[in-house]
């Protein structure tokens, strides 16, 4: 094994911006949803592919891209990536169809799964010293979450002079700055020593997530009974238990099995799925009713979103001393708390209040819980297990988030967006409309959804429509959003009794939640560390 390198300073920038240039891909589209449905004319089930595709690559790759840095040098992982967000952020800035901008937010995935762990990799690895490498991913940390606050803001600025395809020209010119600085600057480091790919476990997750994917978003359009549904649904339960398999039998396994025997862990893994698709949900709820349903301006409907960002930007500093001060578990439970009563709140407000004055409640409640629950629960992932796979367990933990992530828009999608068009396709039956008005409408309806009617230009007959349209919209998306806060309180309670001694009593010779989640940053294959918050709203 090589000898750690120090820390130089062109490293960290380099690592820095190219956290910071991966991060900005996950918010980018959220406030350019509607003119990218107006545009391409996307169905309720089509949006919902645009974050889901940059954030899969993400969640299924990591893991074994921390393994290849191992093996290969992270300072090549962060060159490619920073090549493939340029080349996937063009794709998508040339896009004249739906299926061209889903790949290229794959490709740009991509290039953000290459990048999280390497970044972190070549900071961990530079810094033996606790001290500076504390410091180090102090940087780190505030160079994602500034990452994910001017997302919005690039892209809001950008559709509101220019085409929404331009948004994403400024991400791939990034992307080749970054390529560029991580070859010329950054330190390289690799740490093969008993690391090896589980191929069998990633083909088996990949093919069970996509599948399940496809089975929740599709079944929104073409119904869950449907032949090809159901078997999208077995395909992923197969590939699951394969996945199982695979990893009982593998030498090196992405996820070792036995850490779900420790209760707090499971339990942590739980609320961490739980939790993410209640953020993300209600994220993409609100991009949703920002973008094709009340038709805001690119820059403000960035606005809300960028305001979410900048609260955990702003605590960051202040969390770590707040964990030494507050038990983890007690801190989680208050940010799952806050969660709730911000997605609550949301679901509250009068379908019209989409100023920000009227959001900055409900926001400053998600913006402080997210962050606050992220960094407690991080605690007690890793403290929750012994030393020697408080790396692991870093990682496995990111896996379960990143799922829930994907899922929530997905969810949120196939509920809100699927019971929209049925309650319209109902309310259009008692509209008094003529035939012909009734079949325009009923085919806008199946084609496209509620969302479709909302948007579509039909002359006079818009003014009829799209009051109906909205209506049943602002109804669905609080279903969506109720269902969100639920999936929150759900977590809480969890927490709150599956959490109620220390995490790492449950784990034979673990650690407190301090000395854990240092560990867990000296694995330089962790994909994730206590201050990472890669997961902000982007959907």
């Amino acid at each position: 094994m090589e000898s750690p390198p120090s820390l130089g300073r062109g490293t960290l920038i380099a690592a820095c911006l190219a956290i910071c240039v991966a991060q900005i891909g996950i918010p980018l589209a959220s406030p350019i949803i509607g003119e990218i449905q107006r545009d391409l004319g996307a169905s309720a089930a089509a949006l919902a592919w645009i974050p889901a595709a940059f954030i899969l690559p993400t969640a299924i790759l990591e893991l074994n891209f921390g393994v290849l840095g191992d093996l290969f040098g992270r300072k090549r992982l962060l060159v490619l990536g920073g090549l493939l967000i340029t080349a996937g952020c063009l794709v998508v800035a040339t896009s004249g169809t739906l299926t061209q901008l889903i790949a290229g937010q794959v490709v740009a995935g991509l290039g953000a799964a290459a990048i999280f762990p390497s970044s972190l990799a070549v900071i961990v690895a530079g810094t033996p010293e606790p001290a500076a490498r504390a410091r180090a991913l102090s940087y780190w940390a505030v160079s994602l979450a500034f990452g994910a606050m001017i997302a919005p803001l690039i892209s809001g600025f950008t559709t509101e002079h220019a085409d929404w395809h331009w948004a994403y020209v400024p991400l791939a010119v990034l992307g080749l700055v970054t390529t560029a600085i991580s070859a010329l600057r950054v330190t390289d480091s690799r740490r093969p020593d008993g690391r090896g790919l589980d191929w069998p476990g990633q083909i088996t997750i990949a093919v069970s997530l996509l599948a399940l994917l496809y089975a929740v978003i599709q079944g929104a359009n073409d119904g869950y009974t449907a032949a090809h549904i159901v078997l999208a649904f077995v395909v992923a339960l197969a590939a699951f238990v394969g996945f199982l398999v695979a990893e009982r039998r593998s030498r090196v396994p992405m996820l070792r099995l036995e850490l779900f025997r420790i209760p707090s862990f499971a339990a942590a893994a739980a609320i961490g799925l739980l939790a993410m698709f209640g953020f993300i949900g209600t994220a993409y709820a609100l991009s949703i009713k920002l973008g094709p349903i009340y038709h805001l301006s690119p820059l403000q409907a960035a606005l809300p979103f960028a305001l979410i960002q900048a609260i955990p930007l702003l605590l960051t500093p202040v969390l770590p001393k707040l964990l030494q001060r507050v038990h983890p578990r007690s801190l989680l439970v208050g940010g799952l708390l806050s969660l709730a009563a911000g997605e609550i709140w949301m679901a509250l407000l009068p379908g019209d209040a989409t100023d920000l004055a009227s959001m900055t409640g409900p926001i400053l409640l998600l913006g402080a819980g997210f962050i606050t629950m992220f960094s407690a629960l991080t605690a007690v992932a890793v403290g929750a297990v012994d030393i020697r796979h408080a790396g692991m367990a870093s990682a496995v933990a990111s896996l379960v988030r990143e799922t829930g992530q994907a899922l929530g828009p997905a969810i949120v999608s196939a509920v809100a967006l699927g019971t929209a068009s049925s309650a319209l396709g109902a309310k259009l039956d008692t509209a008094g409309l003529p035939a012909a008005a009734l079949h325009t409408a009923d085919a806008v309806n199946a084609q496209g959804g509620a969302i479709a009617v909302a948007s579509a230009d039909l002359g006079e007959l818009s003014r009829t429509l799209v009051p109906l349209a909205r209506q049943t919209l602002e109804t669905s998306l609080d279903l969506g959003l109720y269902l969100c806060a639920g999936a929150s309180l759900v977590a809480a309670l969890i927490a709150v009794l599956a959490l109620r001694h220390s995490a790492a009593a449950d784990a034979p010779g673990g650690l407190g939640s301090e000395e854990a989640a240092d560990a867990s940053v000296v694995h330089a294959d962790t994909a994730t560390a206590a201050t990472k918050a890669k997961a902000l709203p982007g959907h």
